[in-house]
């Protein structure tokens, strides 16, 4: 084998990382320090310390076809949106199917990363490790980062006074698991992520009331879009993001919010945000508006104060009574097993969100310390494949002053679209970023070449959802089954759906429709 690295984690970005250090004919140890793989993705019915944990209803919000690994589908009788469950089940197959298992060390944890004293010169670290109480020590040529960003629950109670005199319960989203121990209680939700959306639809069934609290409101997405299909598969596309610069941004904002509230007028539901509704990261929730137009959820402002029944929010309102609190809050990140990854506010300095310009040698990659506007586990295996490329001699690494240049724009372009707040420290968009990737790599596809050789393809490529396959084309790591994947992929979709048959009226589909509409506006754009 050629160059050790090791591989810090087993989840949703380890998989893959073993995967590409194989693929690149190196030598991967993958330490993971629970029992087993999944990271955020294996629910446990107790939390574990600095490990990801989730709450046992939890159903993904990225479609099958988008978050799959660009090499291995999901089965097609899986459904479009998984259970946390059948995720997991996927990593299995995914694991099984490559033979990863026997390079991971379970029960491992990395106590430290430290550069060799010859680093300028041999790029190698030192990984300190621990097992049964024992420590171990091994030199590594290159180190993947792979341990996640939801593993240090994000608790700011000191902007809540009197919450250390409230009587009731309080915990954060990470503790929640499932909603029998709030049987008939006053729960109060803070926080309108995903997580507090979730939440507060699940105890709105069986608790008394759920009262969910937002500091600025959150515009409202749905998984199931236009005729039952997955949204983001109907809008994550290349034609679409072709129209993304051609349309001015306040016009598409206006489009965008326009479709979001012909579901329900988000004024109306106490949802509306100042912010536009590209300016934040938006919550995924099919259920939310139900619950609130029913009464079992009821929007609140946010809260200024505790007493030790009763919480108090900046409207002055009082809602009292209360028997517990979920501080649906976020996460901080940090890597204090590594002094080179310093982070302040959830910032760190990487480029492409992967690299680490003042390194000597580009020897140690982070990967999935993002958060998308898409599914991360594609994004994941993309930062693997450029980064097992870099530590293999086949790219060249970047120079300082690009690098440094690419953070300083990425940082500029981040404050001037997202509204300040801790969780919009590592947004990406997941196509762009994508393919700024897959351009280093040398895997993008190259649409005008697909439309001369391979129209129907192209057509697929272009105007079709831009699935993980379309990175596996060309270039290092090509699958002779990408074409065929990408042709097949509305057929994966359709197929856990229909369970019982049901004589088609129209050889139309509304697809088709929809799709000729977008040639059409592209004849109007560019012609």
């Amino acid at each position: 084998m050629g160059k050790k690295v090791a591989v810090i984690g087993a989840g949703a970005s380890g998989l893959p990382a073993i995967k590409a250090c194989l693929d690149e004919g190196l030598d991967p140890t993958c330490f993971e320090r629970s029992d087993d793989i999944g990271g955020l993705w294996r629910f446990k019915k107790d939390p574990e310390e600095s490990r990801a944990s989730i709450y046992n209803s939890v159903i993904i919000n990225t479609s099958k076809e988008m978050m799959c690994y660009s090499d291995y589908p999901i089965p097609e009788d899986y459904p479009n949106y998984m259970h946390n469950s059948k995720v997991l089940e996927y990593f299995y197959q995914y694991m099984n199917h490559f033979q990863l298992k026997k390079y991971i060390k379970f029960k491992t944890t990395v106590c430290s990363v430290k550069k060799q004293p010859d680093f300028a010169t041999s790029g190698q670290w030192e990984v300190i490790t621990e097992k049964d109480g024992k420590q171990e020590a091994a030199i590594f040529d290159a180190v993947l980062v792979c341990s996640g960003h939801h593993t240090e629950a994000h608790l700011p109670l000191k902007t809540f006074p009197g919450i250390e005199k409230f009587k009731g319960r309080y915990l954060h989203s990470r503790d929640y698991k499932n909603p029998e121990e709030f049987q008939g209680k006053r729960v109060v939700i803070i926080g309108i992520g995903n997580s507090g959306g979730d939440i507060a639809v699940e105890l709105s069934r069986t608790a008394s009331q759920v009262f969910l609290s937002t500091r600025r409101g959150s515009w409202i997405l749905n998984r199931v879009s236009d005729y039952g299909y997955p949204a983001d598969m109907l809008f994550i596309t290349r034609f679409n993001n072709t129209m993304k610069h051609v349309i001015p941004s306040s016009l598409l904002n206006t489009i965008a919010e326009s479709k979001l509230n012909q579901r329900f007028d988000h004024a109306n539901f106490g949802l509306k945000p100042q912010h536009r509704v590209f300016s934040q990261h938006p919550m995924v929730n099919d259920d939310l508006p139900n619950r609130i137009i029913a009464g079992t959820v009821l929007v609140k402002s946010n809260v200024v104060k505790f007493t030790e029944t009763d919480a108090i929010f900046d409207d002055d309102t009082v809602e009292k009574n209360i028997d517990a609190v979920i501080f649906a809050t976020g996460y901080s990140f940090s890597f204090p097993f590594c002094e080179e990854l310093k982070v302040q506010n959830n910032k760190v300095s990487l480029y492409k969100y992967t690299f680490l310009p003042e390194l000597e040698k580009q020897t140690l990659a982070v990967i999935g310390l993002i958060q998308p506007l898409g599914a991360i586990m594609p994004i994941s295996e993309l930062q693997c494949r450029l980064a097992t490329r870099v530590f293999a001699g086949k790219e060249t690494e970047f120079s300082y002053s690009d690098m440094k240049e690419d953070i300083r724009k990425k940082k500029e372009e981040m404050e001037k679209r997202y509204v300040c707040s801790q969780r919009h420290t590592i947004q990406v968009d997941y196509m762009e970023y994508m393919d700024e990737l897959a351009e280093l790599l040398g895997v993008k596809p190259n649409v005008l070449s697909l439309f001369l050789t391979d129209p129907k393809l192209a057509w697929n490529v272009y105007f079709g959802p831009c699935t993980p396959y379309q990175y596996r084309l060309s270039g290092p790591g090509k699958w002779v089954k990408a074409r065929s994947a990408i042709l097949n992929q509305w057929d994966r979709v359709m197929k856990p759906m229909r369970t019982r048959y049901v004589e088609q009226t129209s050889q139309f589909s509304p697809l088709y429709v929809f799709m000729g509409i977008l040639v059409l506006l592209t004849a109007i754009f560019f012609y």
